[in-house]
C-alpha cells in the first residue's frame, strides 16, 4: 500500500508538472536592427508600412514609449539580455576591450527560461559585452526553431534581421543611379538636422524600403507559427534593437537612437494575463532592461534580485499602473573607436541630456559611421558653409546640459536648458540624473583602460567600493553647470589633487568652460609635461590646444608611447581625432609596437596623420 500511495503521488506530481509546463505561454521575440520608430507607420504616418507588424498591434498593443537605454547594438543587446544598465555592471561600451563576468546574482534571463523548461532558441545573433555560460541557449545559429523543442515543452524564439541594419546604406552614386528606391523619395520627409538633397532623400526612401522588406521576413515567421497551431498560445514582440540608421540617429542619445517601436501581440489563450484590450496604445514608458522582467513573469518565473527592470506586463500587473510611468535613462560611450560620455534622463515630455565631455563633437570623425555616403556629405556641407544653425549643431560642441520638451520638438532641436520659464524643470531634472548616475555608480567617470585593468574581475564590486570616488568625480565635471567663478576653487582643488582622475576631471571641467578657464593654464601646462599618467598629460594637451591654442603634437605622441594598453592609445587618439576636426592639427605618430597592428589604433594614425 506504501510503495502504491508513493506511486500515486508521483504520477499526481508529474501531472502536474506537465500541467504548470502547459500554462506556460510561448514568446516570440521579432528584432530589426538599427531601427527607430520613426520610420515606422504605425507611429509616423509618413513612415514606412508594415502591414504584418501592424496586424501584430491589432491583436495586441503599441507602446508609444519603448526605449533601447543604448543607442548602439552590443551594449543595447547587453542591456537588454542582463536587465541591468550597462554603466553599472561595466557593458557600456561598443565593442568591449574586455567582457565583464555577470553580475553577482544575474543570469541572463533565456538561462531562467531554460531553467523552468522552456526550448531557448535564437537566430542568431548575440553581440553580448559580457562573458556568459553557454547554457542559456538550446541553439543559437542561423538554423535555430522552436521546432527542435520537446513535444508540448514552451519556447523562447528571438530572430534577429539585419535587413535593416546599417550596412545597407554603404551605398555610393552608381547605386543611387542604378537601383531605384520603391518609396518615392520626394514622398519622404527629412528630418530638420538634414541638408535636403537627393543623396538624404535616396537614404530614406532606400531606408523605408529595408522596413517593407524585413516586414515581410518577420510575415514568414507569424505564418510558421500559425501552421504550428502556436500563434495564440505566443507573446510576440516586434522591436527595433535600437534606434538608427540615417545620419545621426545610432550611435548617439538622441530619441533618434533611443526611441525604438514596440509593439507585443496578446495571444487568446493568455489574454487574461494582460491588462488591455487588442489595439490599445500604452503610454507608459519602457526600455531594455524592464524587458526580461516582463517575460520571466509571465512565464511564473522569479526574476532574479540585482537587475534594474521591471515587468509591465502579466498577472498582477494594472495598465493603469504602467502608463503612469514616465522616466527612462540612456547612455552612450564609446562607439568602436569613438569615446564620448552622454547620459539622458526623460520624465513625460522633458528630456534632460548630460554631455559631460562636450567638446566632443557629435560628428567627430569615426571610420564605419562615415562609410554612410549621406554622412559624408553632411560633413563637406558644413564644412563648406553650406547648412543652417539646427543642420550645422551635429559638428559643433555641445552646451554640458540640454534640456528638450518633446512635445513641441520632438528632434530635439531647442535647448531650452537657459530658458527661466524652465528653471524649476531642469533642477529637478539635473537632480534626478545626479542621482541616477551617482547611485549606479556609473564606472564610466573611470576611464575605460582604468576599469580594464581595475575593475572587471567584478565592476559591481569595484562600483560599490569606489562609490564615494565615483562620486566625487561627478561633482567635479558638474562643476561645468555653474559660473565659472563659483567653479574656480573646485577646479583648482581637483587639479591640485593627488588622485590622477580628480586631475584629469579637473581638466576635462576646464576644456568645458572654454576661455573662461585660461586662469588654469600654466598648472595645464604643468600636467601637460609632468604628469605620470599618460591620460592625464593627454587631457591638458586637449585643453591647452583647444582653449589656447598650444600645439599638443609633442604631449601627444610620448602619451601614446607610454600607454599601457591598446584601449588607452584608442582613448589617447581619440583627443588626436578630436583636434584634428576641430583645430585642423594634424599628427606623425606611430603605434607602439604591441599596438600596430589593432585596426582602430591604425585607422586613427592614419588619420590624423598630415
Amino acid at each position: 500500500m506504501q510503495r502504491l500511495a508513493v506511486l500515486i503521488a508521483l504520477v499526481t506530481l508529474t501531472a502536474c508538472q506537465s500541467a504548470g509546463a502547459a500554462d506556460q505561454p510561448n514568446f516570440v521575440f521579432l528584432v530589426s536592427e538599427d531601427n527607430t520608430k520613426h520610420f515606422v507607420r504605425l507611429y509616423n504616418p509618413t513612415g514606412a508600412p508594415m502591414p504584418n507588424v501592424e496586424a501584430l498591434a491589432k491583436h495586441g498593443l503599441v507602446f508609444n514609449h519603448a526605449f533601447s537605454n543604448a543607442p548602439v547594438c552590443s551594449t543595447a543587446r547587453t542591456t537588454l539580455a542582463t536587465s541591468c544598465y550597462g554603466p553599472r555592471i561595466g557593458t557600456q561600451y561598443h565593442r568591449r576591450d574586455t567582457n565583464a563576468p555577470e553580475p553577482d546574482g544575474v543570469r541572463h534571463w533565456s538561462a531562467l527560461l531554460r531553467a523552468a523548461g522552456y526550448h531557448t532558441a535564437n537566430r542568431s545573433k548575440t553581440d553580448y559585452n559580457t562573458i556568459w555560460a553557454n547554457d542559456f541557449w538550446h541553439d543559437s545559429s542561423r538554423k535555430a526553431t522552436w521546432r527542435d523543442r520537446e513535444p508540448g515543452q514552451p519556447f523562447f524564439f528571438m530572430i534577429s534581421l539585419a535587413t535593416t541594419h546599417e550596412g545597407t546604406l554603404h551605398f555610393n552614386y552608381n547605386d543611387m543611379q542604378s537601383n531605384p528606391t520603391q518609396t518615392d523619395p520626394d514622398s519622404v520627409t527629412l528630418w530638420p538636422q538634414h541638408p535636403d538633397t537627393p543623396v538624404f532623400r535616396y537614404t530614406y526612401a532606400r531606408y523605408q524600403d529595408n522596413h517593407v522588406k524585413v516586414d515581410e521576413q518577420f510575415g514568414q515567421v507569424i505564418r510558421q507559427l500559425e501552421e504550428d497551431g502556436l500563434l495564440e498560445d505566443t507573446f510576440v514582440f516586434y522591436f527595433g534593437d535600437h534606434g538608427g540608421v540615417v545620419a545621426g540617429s545610432k550611435g548617439y542619445a538622441y530619441e533618434v537612437g533611443l526611441h525604438v517601436p514596440l509593439v507585443v501581440r496578446v495571444p487568446e489563450n493568455y489574454k487574461h494575463l494582460v491588462d488591455a484590450d487588442y489595439g490599445d496604445r500604452v503610454d507608459g514608458f519602457v526600455s531594455f532592461v524592464d524587458f526580461g522582467p516582463t517575460l520571466l513573469h509571465l512565464a511564473g518565473v522569479k526574476p532574479p534580485r540585482g537587475i534594474d527592470g521591471q515587468p509591465f506586463l502579466g498577472k498582477g500587473i494594472a495598465m493603469d499602473e504602467v502608463n503612469a510611468r514616465d522616466e527612462a535613462f540612456g547612455y552612450a560611450d564609446r562607439f568602436d573607436e569613438k569615446y564620448d560620455l552622454v547620459r539622458t534622463y526623460r520624465k513625460g515630455n522633458l528630456k534632460y541630456m548630460r554631455s559631460y565631455q562636450p567638446f566632443n563633437i557629435d560628428g567627430l570623425f569615426n571610420q564605419y559611421r562615415y562609410r554612410q555616403m549621406a554622412f559624408r556629405q553632411w560633413r563637406q556641407m558644413f564644412e563648406d558653409g553650406e547648412l543652417s544653425a539646427v543642420q550645422s549643431a551635429f559638428f559643433k560642441a555641445r552646451a554640458p546640459e540640454a534640456l528638450y520638451d518633446l512635445s513641441v520638438d520632438p528632434f530635439e532641436t531647442k535647448n531650452l536648458a537657459d530658458d527661466p520659464a524652465y528653471a524649476e524643470q531642469l533642477a529637478e531634472m539635473r537632480q534626478g540624473l545626479r542621482d541616477w548616475v551617482k547611485g549606479m555608480p556609473d564606472l564610466s567617470f573611470y576611464p575605460e583602460p582604468v576599469q580594464v585593468e581595475q575593475a572587471m574581475a567584478n565592476p559591481v564590486r569595484f562600483g560599490q567600493s569606489h562609490k564615494r570616488d565615483i562620486s566625487k568625480y561627478v561633482d567635479i565635471a558638474d562643476l561645468q553647470l555653474v559660473p565659472f567663478g563659483e567653479a574656480k576653487r573646485g577646479i583648482a582643488a581637483a587639479l591640485a589633487s593627488r588622485d590622477p582622475w580628480q586631475r584629469y576631471w579637473g581638466l576635462i571641467t576646464c576644456s568645458a568652460f572654454g576661455e573662461e578657464a585660461e586662469p588654469f593654464a600654466d598648472r595645464a601646462r604643468e600636467l601637460a609635461a609632468n604628469d605620470p599618467e599618460p591620460l592625464v598629460r593627454t587631457r591638458a594637451a586637449e585643453y591647452l590646444a583647444l582653449i589656447m591654442a598650444e600645439p599638443p603634437q609633442e604631449v601627444i605622441a610620448k602619451a601614446l608611447a607610454d600607454a599601457d594598453s591598446r584601449i588607452e592609445a584608442v582613448l589617447i587618439l581619440n583627443t588626436a581625432a578630436l583636434l584634428h576636426d576641430v583645430n585642423g592639427d594634424t599628427f606623425t605618430l606611430t603605434a607602439p609596437r604591441q599596438y600596430s597592428g589593432d585596426r582602430w589604433v591604425s585607422d586613427r594614425i592614419k588619420y590624423v596623420a598630415p
